[in-house]
């Protein structure tokens, strides 16, 4: 009989249930109900976190539904990373929304059902939870992308990015069944085990991985399969730039990162190549295509893009030590990028929202706090010391030096002096050039946005210690013995 294990599953099936209701809630009262569905999701997800919190995974991980799931220190970590990052975007919507006349309670609900997708990717134990997972994640996040049906811009943003996503989602698949059919398993637990052994893996076996990592490259937007993220960045309502931004890429590298430790740990030599190929081509793409970018989010777009870069630097390392480094540096990147876009949508004249880069002129003359806090988060983000971001960088570049990946770590500090040139650039324009113009009023809810980013980014410092030490045990759970 199947051991259903349903506790270790809990907060899950909160955040499933809850949605049930809430859409019924939705139904009835109709899109009037829209903050006030928003706020139940909030709460929901908080609850979420206090269930997961009160797992016991200290000592062993805890399976579910016959093994397809798992709840352990690496998947607790990632997943209450997920959710925060999902509360501060559902958070930052509500004025957003009805301001622009997209106030629909789907809204609240497809970010809702998209945690829980990619919490359930987090905890996917096999290649068909993963699928299953990661599918509900990007089938909520493609309507999203699209739910301003008014504007061409929305729309196209959610067909490329729908059309993209089908594309990598079959390559996923194929990559998936390939690895059935060589192996003859598709547990994580089953291929550790077959892969363990003296035989050398057959080639059928590394083009289905090499099929795998591309589909989940995608999901976190990674070179040469960041295709998307420009556009769809751009086009997208910024709320829903925000959410893409920050929980669903925590997810997908935490998916990333447990499926090639944990199921195919015992092909590292061959996997660890593809990762330095795309950290590599993420890092130069990301440090010189944003060079010449005018609009604030396709700005963006190109720093996630290299920040994800910086974090596959951990993951290359292929050890204990790595896999905390990418842990932090996405602990540090979460409110370092929905600071970023809190500002952004601040960026609001007379009424109407712009995106240029020079509409920032002479910020710090009209609105000189939210210029600090935008520089200080600029200044993190190119790893300036002694603000948090640079601590996440120093992390990762120092697992790969420690396994004598120096090629890759002197990319990544070449790259990252680089891309401070579009950062200082941004800050340049806010101090230094003539005002154009001054900002709206910011809403209440950004603001709270903006304080939780610049205290996490000035005084992140002071927490590095407990941080890393979850980060440490969070690793060490996918590192058995």
């Amino acid at each position: 009989m199947i051991d259903l294990n349903l506790h270790a599953a809990l907060p899950e099936i909160w955040i499933a249930v809850a949605a049930m209701v809430l859409l019924l809630i939705g139904a009835y009262a109709g899109d009037r109900a829209m903050r006030l569905i928003g706020l139940l999701s909030i709460a929901v997800m908080v609850i979420a976190i206090v269930a997961m919190l009160g797992i016991d995974v200290s000592l062993v991980p805890q399976l579910a539904f016959g093994g397809h799931f798992i709840v352990d220190q690496f998947g607790v970590f990632a997943k209450v990373l997920a959710l925060i990052a999902a509360i501060a975007s559902v958070w930052m919507s509500f004025s957003y929304a009805e301001r622009e006349g997209m106030a629909r309670f789907e809204l609240p609900l497809l970010m809702l059902l998209a945690t829980l997708g990619m919490m359930l990717m987090v905890s996917a134990n096999d290649l068909i939870s993963l699928y299953v997972g990661l599918e509900l994640q990007s089938l909520a996040l493609y309507v999203t992308a699209a739910i301003r049906r008014d504007t061409v811009k929305s729309t196209e943003a959610g067909l490329k990015y729908f059309v993209l996503g089908a594309l990598s989602s079959g390559m996923l698949l194929y990559g998936a069944s390939m690895i059935y059919g060589f192996v003859g398993t598709v547990s994580f637990a089953g291929l550790a085990t077959a892969l363990s052994g003296a035989t050398p893996p057959s080639l059928g076996l590394i083009v289905g991985l090499v099929f795998l990592c591309a589909g989940l490259a995608f999901k976190i937007s990674a070179v040469p399969f960041h295709m998307w993220t420009p556009d769809v960045y751009e086009g997208a309502p910024t709320p829903i730039t925000a959410f893409f931004s920050a929980a669903p890429k925590v997810a997908a590298i935490a998916l990333f990162t447990r499926v090639l430790v944990d199921a195919f740990g015992g092909l590292t030599p061959q996997w660890q190549q593809i990762i330095f190929a795309i950290s590599v081509g993420s890092m130069i793409l990301g440090a010189f295509a944003a060079m010449g970018q005018r609009n604030i989010k396709r700005l963006m777009a190109y720093s996630s893009i290299g920040n994800i870069g910086y974090a596959l630097v951990g993951l290359a390392a292929g050890t204990p030590q790595g896999v905390s480094g990418l842990l932090f540096y996405m602990a540090t990147y979460v409110p370092m990028t929905l600071g970023s876009f809190a500002v952004i949508l601040a960026m609001r004249q007379k009424g109407q929202m712009v995106e240029e880069i020079a509409d920032l002129s002479g910020l710090a003359k009209s609105q000189p706090w939210l210029a600090h806090i935008f520089a200080a988060i600029l200044f993190s983000m190119a790893g300036i010391p002694p603000l948090v971001g640079f601590f996440g960088k120093w992390m990762v570049f120092a697992a790969a030096v420690d396994q004598g990946l120096f090629v890759l770590a002197v990319i990544g500090v070449v790259t990252s002096v680089v891309s401070a040139y579009y950062y200082v650039r941004v800050i340049k324009v806010m101090y230094f050039d003539e005002a154009v113009g001054s900002f709206d009023r910011v809403d209440g809810s950004l603001k709270i946005v903006l304080a939780g980013s610049l205290a996490v980014v000035v005084a992140g410092i002071l927490f590095i210690n407990p941080i890393q030490s979850r980060a440490i045990a969070a690793a060490a759970s996918l590192f058995p013995g």
